[in-house]
């Protein structure tokens, strides 16, 4: 069975694509992980951010959440100064800015989960692409939830950053019709 082809040879990101890609997850803090690594690609590789994501982890202390939203910008610049890290320092400030509006999501909606996963009625979108050239880059579905958390202050969220967190958090199962983790084939 072929599947997707995007992982390429790299045993980092064949073990994220076998491990996590696209399995729906409702847990804040690996949510908030993604949202933060994801936000950290924009303009990169995936590969390089999975590369650092330990030093990122260590960092930001497993993406708690209150923990990051009560960093300062002189914690912000520690942290660039020395963790491997992507060093741009808007990008470090983004983390504390999206851990401040995920605060106030988790006292509106209960979980910033509940929130995300009511764009869909909290069911995973499966699709069946024939191969990795034919899924988007973006979605009407990433379009609105982009926009929706923009209007709540988070930074580093576009569309197409947006469309890779929802596949990441498992809203959107993207494994093509004949990877072996494609929901039909589980």
């Amino acid at each position: 069975m072929d599947g997707c082809v995007w992982p390429q040879n790299s045993e980092l990101m064949q073990a994220y694509h076998d491990e996590e890609w696209c399995r729906p997850s409702r847990d804040d803090r690996y949510i908030f992980e993604m949202l933060t690594l994801e936000g950290a690609q924009a303009g990169l590789s995936w590969s390089i951010v999975l590369a650092k994501r330990n030093a990122y982890q260590t960092a930001f202390h497993h993406f708690d959440i209150t923990f990051c939203a009560g960093l300062n910008d002189a914690d912000l610049e520690e942290i660039k100064e020395n963790y491997q890290v992507i060093k741009h320092f808007s990008k470090l400030q983004s983390i504390r800015t999206n851990a401040e509006a995920v605060l106030k999501i988790q006292k509106e909606y209960g979980s910033f989960a509940d929130f995300l996963w009511s764009f869909v009625d909290h069911k995973p979108i499966v699709n069946s692409w024939e191969n990795d050239a034919k899924m988007p880059a973006q979605t009407p579905l990433s379009l609105l939830v982009s926009k929706d958390l923009k209007k709540r202050g988070f930074k580093f969220v576009g569309p197409v950053t947006t469309y890779s967190f929802l596949q990441a958090i498992g809203i959107v199962d993207d494994h093509v019709k004949t990877c072996k983790f494609h929901t039909s084939n589980r």
